[in-house]
């Protein structure tokens, strides 16, 4: 080998004493470039190279050299003679000692790369690709591709001024990419191809061909000539699109941030999430193309991405909540991971910090008004900025919506509660919503959002326990909202209740209030009813009951609220009712037709005769569902009463537009009404205890309407001084004698509820009815009663303990000292030892 050194050094212009790899290579470039590459002499050198693998970086480095100094002499012809060389002892040899020829092999594809000329480039490219096609036995561990990721990612953003041309070095560069990243991304060795120094090339590269397809699809500019009727291994848009979706397909768990951080730094810095249909479809792309598990990765990426952009345009913000909506919609169909509570937490800030946005606009807004009226000064521009915030709202709560909804019942539970956690409620605790900075219009519209996210996330809940479905934490707030003074938000409150209770899919049948003639036909599915249920509305039962009644009396209500009442006595009905619970059903819809009677309240006629019209509907559908042909008669006895002398009293006339409705109502007419007696009649017998007919309902009275903000200090007092006033009994109750019929009363309490009911309503109605110094009177006698009572008990317990040397006591006016003795005291048994 010296020998053969030494020859071509002192005889280099000889060509017999030139090196045999030197004649070869010389002997596979003709003399003229147009003939080609010799396939004979290529054969003689690669049987040679196969047979002398030490030879092969000699080859290479003196094809290289070939190479170099053809392509500064614009010799082209032999430049793509030399590749095509390459290329082909590339594909013969696999041996050890291709690892120094292939240095010398990407050396000369960077020197075409390098090269101005669009031609070689492609050429340098194409050798490249079927470089990185070829599997090495063993790594590399000093070959590095910095060069061509940046060279290649170069290529992709062609300018070239002649559109073929420059679709050509696009797709050269875009094909290059996806071979170096097929080169690396299976090799150990170079993992240092997903560090952000390469992704940021990389990952830009490819959604910058995507894009700028449709870009131009959008403005409806026909293809160039080249790209037309070629197949997608030609199109740019198309090639980079499976590239992409191949580099996110090998991701690895501990890759997927560097991948998905240059997409939302591409869209940011084109200005692309508004509109936002190419962020949609690159994180389509990514959520179908990564593996399932990583999925909450990209979410947690763009919850980030979410957080950084929170000052900024109501559009940016939106087209990010919409993209988030798209790949929480996929990745709920498999595995989310731990950022189910995380994206809700998000969403639920975003969309308080929106509300301040748009309450801080519409504030500035009047008061530039105010300001500028003068100056004929307008404020359309806040104006549009409200109705762009009303955008990113609605998209927080479809997202949230539609990702819960998307969820098992296990974990929508859970989601349930933690939204209910968030909805502002007055007079509770509320962390994360605070109420005070929005005021009351604000905490209106959260309420109303996250309700109307709670009906999306509840729809098609199929829970199996009422107790489980329905636990207080979630149950109490949801009652309190329902009893504002809002008719929009207990609309709201009852289609969720309808989502829960309704588990059999009957509220399509029942929808709208009317006289349902024949409700067999409606084929209603039910089944009996569990232990589970009759243990819920034993216990909860009543505050279902109370906040139907207070609901139906409020004088905001529209026939949607009539409806949504009707919907929810008769779902009741369905799925909760057993013979107890339909008695005191029945006792509501007679306490409800009372009220509207006797109009203690003044409420509107409308309302008064939407109330009897609600109980007729209701009450004509109770009684066919419990199949009691007298109870039946008697209700359509009533109906049809109505339907001569007072349609107003029916569903489908009182709540037509412009139906004449009577200045009051007589309560004498008692044939229009319905009776209880008649009613108990009818259910006398086994099954319903029809006794219970006779005790009227009474609303159950809690702090929940303070918590509603409704004007209730005076029932809150009387109930103070109601509960003071039984606290402390007479001398003759605690000396009762007890005998077997006490006991026997104590234990048996169904008639005590009610009597404590009834007490209470009596004590309520005293205090508002009656006048004030009557009041004043009967709080200060009590007042002085519970001061004489607390007197006694003071004096009798607060005494100077008993002391050896006397203790003082005061008879007529003297003072008188008594000694005890010591063995009369009474200690402590922990004193004595």
């Amino acid at each position: 080998m010296d020998s053969e050194n030494n020859e071509s050094g002192v005889c280099g212009c000889c060509g017999p004493l030139r090196p045999r790899y030197k004649r070869l290579v010389d002997n596979i470039f003709p003399e003229d470039p147009k003939d080609g590459l010799s396939k004979s002499d290529m054969e003689k050198l690669t049987f040679y190279a196969v047979s002398a693998p030490e030879k092969l970086d000699r080859i290479g480095a003196y094809l290289a050299e070939r190479l170099s100094r053809d392509v500064v002499r614009h010799r082209y012809g032999y430049v793509v003679i030399a590749m095509e060389a390459l290329d082909q002892l590339l594909m013969a040899c696999h041996s050890q000692s291709i690892k120094p020829f292939v240095e010398s092999f990407l050396h000369m594809v960077a020197k075409l790369l390098e090269s101005r000329e669009p031609d070689l480039q492609v050429l340098g490219t194409n050798s490249f690709v079927k470089f990185a096609n070829i599997e090495e036995d063993t790594p590399s561990y000093h070959r590095r591709y910095d060069f061509f990721v940046s060279q290649f990612s170069a290529m992709c953003h062609s300018t070239h001024e002649d559109p073929e041309t420059r679709t050509r070095i696009r797709v050269a560069g875009i094909k290059g990419l996806q071979g170096v990243v097929r080169k690396t991304v299976n090799d150990e060795l170079q993992a240092i191809i997903w560090e952000p120094q390469h992704m940021d090339k990389l990952i830009p590269s490819m959604l910058f061909n995507m894009q700028d397809s449709e870009d131009l699809d959008r403005a409806g500019h026909p293809s160039t000539p080249s790209v037309a009727g070629q197949d997608g291994e030609e199109n740019p848009a198309a090639l980079a699109e499976n590239c992409f979706r191949e580099l996110l397909g090998r991701a690895a768990y501990g890759n997927m941030n560097n991948a998905v951080r240059p997409v939302l730094v591409h869209l940011d810095n084109h200005h692309l999430w508004d509109p936002n249909e190419f962020a949609v479809s690159c994180f389509r792309i990514i959520m179908y193309s990564i593996q399932a598990q990583h999925s909450h990765h990209v979410i947690q990426q763009v919850l980030n991405h979410l957080d950084t952009n929170n000052k900024n345009t109501p559009r940016v913000r939106a087209g990010i909540v919409q993209v988030l909506l798209e790949t929480v919609a996929i990745a709920a169909k498999g595995s989310v991971g731990p950022t189910v509570l995380e994206v809700f937490n998000t969403l639920l800030k975003h969309l308080r910090m929106s509300v301040d946005f748009e309450l801080g606009e519409t504030s500035r807004r009047n008061s530039g008004v105010s300001v500028s009226s003068n100056r004929g000064g307008g404020g359309g521009g806040s104006s549009g900025k409200e109705s762009e915030e009303r955008i990113v709202q609605n998209a927080i709560i479809q997202t949230i919506g539609f990702f819960g909804g998307n969820l098992p019942d296990y974990q929508r539970a859970e989601v349930m509660m933690f939204i209910m956690g968030k909805v502002p409620v007055y007079g509770t605790p509320c962390h994360t919503l605070d109420t005070v900075k929005i005021g009351h219009q604000g905490t209106k519209r959260i309420q109303a959002m996250l309700l109307s996210s709670l009906i999306m996330v509840t729809s098609g809940f199929k829970s199996k326990s009422m107790a489980a479905a329905l636990p207080p934490p979630f149950l109490d707030p949801l009652f309190s909202i329902s009893l504002m003074e809002d008719s929009e938000l207990r609309q709201l409150v009852l289609e969720i209740l309808h989502n829960i209770i309704d588990r059999h899919d009957n509220r399509a049948k029942l929808r709208g209030i009317r006289i349902i003639p024949n409700v067999a036909a409606l084929k209603i599915k039910r089944e009996k009813i569990s232990k589970q249920d009759v243990a819920f509305m034993k216990k909860h039962g009543q505050q279902l009951y109370r906040h139907i009644y207070l609901g139906c009396k409020e004088e905001d209500n529209v026939h949607k609220n009539f409806e949504l009442l009707f919907t929810t006595l008769a779902i009741m009905t369905i799925e909760l009712a057993n013979e107890e619970v339909v008695i005191d059903l029945i006792r509501l819809a007679i306490a409800l037709q009372d009220m509207a009677l006797a109009n203690e309240e003044n409420m509107p006629i409308f309302i008064r005769c939407g109330i009897m019209a609600l109980v007729a509907a209701y009450l004509n559908f109770l009684s066919q569902m419990i199949a009691n042909p007298p109870f039946c008669q008697h209700v359509s006895k009533v109906i049809e009463l109505r339907n001569l002398d007072a349609p107003y009293l029916l569903p489908e006339h009182i709540f037509r537009d412009k139906c004449p409705v009577p200045e009051s109502l007589d309560k004498e007419d008692r044939p229009l009404y319905f009776q209880t007696a008649d009613m108990a009649e009818c259910l006398a017998g086994p099954g319903y205890n029809a006794e219970r007919l006779s005790i009227p309902y009474v609303p159950q009275v809690t702090d929940e309407d303070r918590l509603t903000r409704r004007k209730s200090f005076v029932d809150t007092i009387s109930l103070q001084v109601d509960i003071l006033s039984n606290s402390l009994p007479d001398k003759s109750q605690l000396a009762e004698e007890i005998t077997f019929e006490t006991l026997k009363k104590a234990i048996d309490t169904t008639g005590l509820e009610e009597q404590e009911r009834e007490k209470r309503r009596q004590v309520m109605e005293k205090f508002q009815k009656a006048p004030f110094e009557e009041i004043a009177a009967h709080c200060e006698s009590k007042a002085n009663m519970l001061h004489d009572r607390l007197a006694q008990i003071f004096e009798l317990t607060i005494r100077p303990p008993p002391s050896p040397s006397g203790v003082v006591s005061i008879s007529a006016g003297h003072t008188q000292h008594q000694s005890v003795p010591v063995y009369e005291m009474k200690f402590p048994d922990l004193c004595v030892y």
